[in-house]
């Protein structure tokens, strides 16, 4: 039962034959109320198209929860065997060959979590007052960002869910320097949001509308996945993001609809 404009009304969903022979999905809406003859109004409306996006999205949520599942226990947990009897062999000897193995299963858990990130998606964020240049500085510390450079942003205050305000940064790090290793990362403060930019090759124009769609990378060690991250993150804040040039030629986040806390 919903409230209505002239009191309480029950919306009732049902299948209904139609003049054809087949069924359709309708739904009927009834006010409480009788009109002032006495007559009580029923509005039917076809929600056929409504109900098979439901089925899909349905079907697509079911989907992505297996893929889910797989991706956590599947390919994640087999993973903790190597590791072990690596860190046991990295106790008999001392070998470069060890260190390339640990590198690379290293970099197989950071595409697990990416991966199993990106299909959940990332709704409900948990909204308070937290500081950017704080944020800025613990995601850069969480990255392995060799010879790259930050300059933080000022101190402010935005609403946003902190971890995945990080996440979305450190995304945007690695971003930068798999493009180069000495690479300059600036954030800045604007207006109705920030940016992130870097002094790096820059994305070119035509790859620029590409750049979040699943599987995108423009470098040999991406996983594709990176930059998806940051758009769910974007659309559980309610935010706009926009892709550019910066002013050196490198790459340009631009993040706008951000709340700021007075």
């Amino acid at each position: 039962m919903v409230e209505g404009e002239r009191g309480d009304v029950e919306a009732v969903e049902y299948r209904h034959r139609c003049a054809d022979g087949g069924y359709c999905w309708v739904e009927s809406v009834a006010s409480s109320n009788p009109t002032p003859e006495g007559f009580y109004v029923v509005n039917t409306r076809d929600i056929s198209v409504q109900k098979a996006r439901e089925r899909e999205l349905k079907e697509s949520n079911r989907s992505l929860d297996e893929f889910a599942h797989l991706v956590s226990h599947d390919l994640r947990n087999p993973l903790q065997v190597p590791r072990g009897r690596l860190e046991l062999a990295q106790e008999d000897c001392d070998s470069g060959h060890l260190d390339a193995v640990e590198s690379a299963h290293a970099r197989m858990q950071a595409l697990i979590e990416d991966v199993l990130e990106a299909a959940r998606g990332d709704t409900n964020p948990e909204l308070a007052a937290v500081d950017l240049r704080s944020i800025a500085e613990d995601a850069w510390r969480n990255v392995d960002t060799g010879d790259a450079v930050l300059k933080p942003p000022d101190s402010v205050e935005v609403y946003a869910d902190g971890s995945r305000l990080q996440r979305l940064l450190e995304n945007l790090y690695r971003n930068s320097v798999a493009q180069r290793e000495d690479v300059t990362v600036s954030v800045e403060v604007l207006d109705d949001g920030f940016y992130v930019e870097d002094d790096g090759p820059g994305i070119p124009e035509a790859e620029q509308e590409k750049v979040f769609e699943p599987g995108y990378s423009d470098s040999d060690d991406g996983g594709g996945f990176g930059l998806k991250i940051v758009e769910q993150v974007v659309s559980a804040h309610d935010w706009e993001v926009d892709v550019d040039r910066g002013d050196t030629g490198g790459a340009r986040f631009e993040f706008s609809a951000v709340e700021f806390v007075e």
